[in-house]
């Protein structure tokens, strides 16, 4: 009894001081977000470290703990970690390489502070913006309550009996503070500290849960003899496939990596973090840091979900092979049944889960307000708005966004529907929005030829797929699988880089004068050192 006691004294003072180290730096910060600018990217100077933990902190969230590394580590064994290869080197390093400097120029030199507000100026085009903080602000909220869900299976573990309303309440409240006080800047700090947490807190909690099994090769020689789906049909069960190099379903593991992997490109959230990067340095910086984060979180998550089926005895296993209380159970029972002892390994999983859940539910609600007030209420619904009613305005948004995702997140837990799984949710969300904007902004950054009409196609395009997924349209695409959210994204996003040139090609260009003044910020001179770049040799 004492040593239950001690743990669940430590569980809540370790909460304690972070949530007091939160909501300090939010104040701390209060003073450099009184400008719009300032508010939504930290006037454009934050440095390499911060903004590569922010891109990180953002990306990876209870979604990818609790959710994609149990459904998938479940499903695929280890080969799951492919997921977090792919996040590491498509979702961060190409990521940063091809996207980073441009959008970090163009967006400076066209003003523009989010995504839609980027494609009205680039196409003259205020329709656009219309629609494009439409597609933000309503597919935002599904991806908002999954991080609610997640949280909530990690504290029903850590604090039993404890009411999982509370939870949400509680977690949307501190980050609603420490936004509204301290904007970007707030963010991006906090984000540092919660990356440091989830960077030792998936080491740790790896070694620990391991260590349960009798260490790496203990676990891996058990995984080894789990039986998996027969590979030809009529076959008996297949031993070993769970270790194996690509895993029982290569194809369908290729949508999950393209999924998370790819629609980073295309996901405000995320692209936004370009756009307040100080300089070339921090961009060549941010883009090693990130990706050596992407490797740690992410690989180990997914490799640590690989190892549920070890676990098969202690979450039970239905009839049809699904782990009792769904996928999203298998994570939370895997810790539960691996540290529950461990008071500090307890409260360590806690603060990782927590820092994990609010450095991304932080990022969207500021992505959603900022959006919704630059992009519709300025200008539409108030025509002379000043900086302080802006900022005013964003403060009001986060906090309805904050509470209509808080309330979904409710609805959806108690819930039968269909896509009540997290991954699940995550996937509409993902697939919507990168479907919809991955390909117009890529092509936009690079080629002058994009038309407003092949954006227009895109967004049409990737809503209507994502939609008729989500409300039954589940055609089969191969023997055995029929089409899921994860499939409807990546299809999503994968179609609009088809479907933005070919439209292109066939529709009328906008005005040359407009698409010259975009791109005449790639030809400005910068004064560099030699050691960048060689300048020219003197001839006789």
């Amino acid at each position: 009894m004492a040593g239950l006691f001690h743990t669940g004294k430590m569980k809540l003072a370790l909460l304690v001081l972070y949530f007091s180290v939160l909501v300090a730096i939010g104040f701390w910060c209060r003073r450099k977000a009184a400008s719009v600018d300032g508010f939504v990217l930290g006037g454009r100077t934050v440095g390499p470290w911060l903004t590569a933990f922010a891109y990180g902190t953002s990306y990876f969230s209870a979604v990818v703990f609790v959710g994609y590394a149990g459904q998938f580590g479940w499903k695929y064994g280890t080969s799951a970690t492919w997921a977090g290869i792919g996040n590491a080197l498509l979702g961060s390093l190409l990521a940063w390489a091809v996207l980073g400097r441009r959008t970090r120029i163009m967006t400076q030199h066209l003003d523009s502070a989010t995504m839609p507000d980027f494609f009205a100026k680039r196409f003259g085009s205020p329709s656009l913006k219309m629609a494009a903080s439409a597609i933000v602000f309503v597919f935002l909220i599904p991806y908002t309550a999954s991080l609610y869900n997640g949280l909530s299976r990690l504290f029903s573990m850590a604090f039993p009996g404890f009411s999982y309303s509370w939870c949400i309440v509680a977690m949307a409240a501190l980050t609603a503070v420490y936004v509204i006080a301290g904007g970007y800047l707030a963010t991006a700090i906090s984000d540092f500290i919660q990356g440091v947490v989830m960077l030792f807190g998936i080491s740790a909690i790896i070694c620990a849960v391991l260590g349960s099994r009798g260490g790496l090769a203990s676990a891996m020689d058990g995984l080894a003899r789990v039986e998996g789906p027969a590979l030809v049909p009529g076959a008996g069960g297949t031993p070993g496939i769970f270790t194996s190099f690509l895993g029982p379903d290569p194809l369908n593991l290729l949508f999950v990596v393209l999924l998370t992997s790819l629609g980073t490109w295309g996901l405000p959230q995320m692209v936004q973090k370009f756009y307040a990067i100080r300089n070339e340095g921090a961009i060549k910086k941010g883009t090693l840091i990130s990706t050596l984060f992407a490797f740690v979180v992410a690989g180990g998550c997914y490799f640590l979900g690989g190892f549920g089926r070890l676990f098969a005895g202690e979450i039970g296993v239905s009839a049809a092979g699904v782990p009792v209380g769904g996928f999203d159970a298998v994570v939370p029972k895997m810790l539960e049944t691996a540290i529950a002892k461990d008071g500090f390994l307890m409260a360590l999983v806690v603060v990782l889960v927590l820092s994990a859940s609010m450095s991304t539910l932080s990022s969207l609600v500021i992505t959603s307000s900022s959006t919704l007030t630059l992009d519709f209420v300025k200008g539409t619904v108030v025509r002379n708005m000043s900086q302080k009613a802006q900022v005013r305005c964003i403060r009001c948004l986060l906090v309805a966004f904050i509470a209509v995702s808080a309330a979904l997140a409710l609805v959806q837990f108690n819930s039968a529907s269909p896509i009540a799984f997290i991954a699940q949710m995550m996937g509409v969300s993902w697939g919507a929005m990168a479907g919809s904007f991955l390909a117009p902004f890529l092509y936009s950054l690079y080629s002058r030829r994009v038309t407003a009409a092949s954006v227009w196609a895109c967004f049409v395009f990737a809503v209507c797929l994502t939609v008729a997924n989500v409300l039954g349209w589940k055609p089969v695409l191969w023997e055995g699988t029929a089409m899921t959210p994860i499939h409807a994204g990546v299809f999503a996003m994968l179609g609009g880089l088809v479907i933005v040139p070919v439209v292109s090609v066939f529709t009328h260009r906008p005005p040359r004068t407009l698409v010259d003044g975009a791109f005449a910020c790639y030809d400005k001179t910068a004064v560099v050192p030699q050691s960048v770049a060689l300048g020219q040799e003197k001839t006789a």
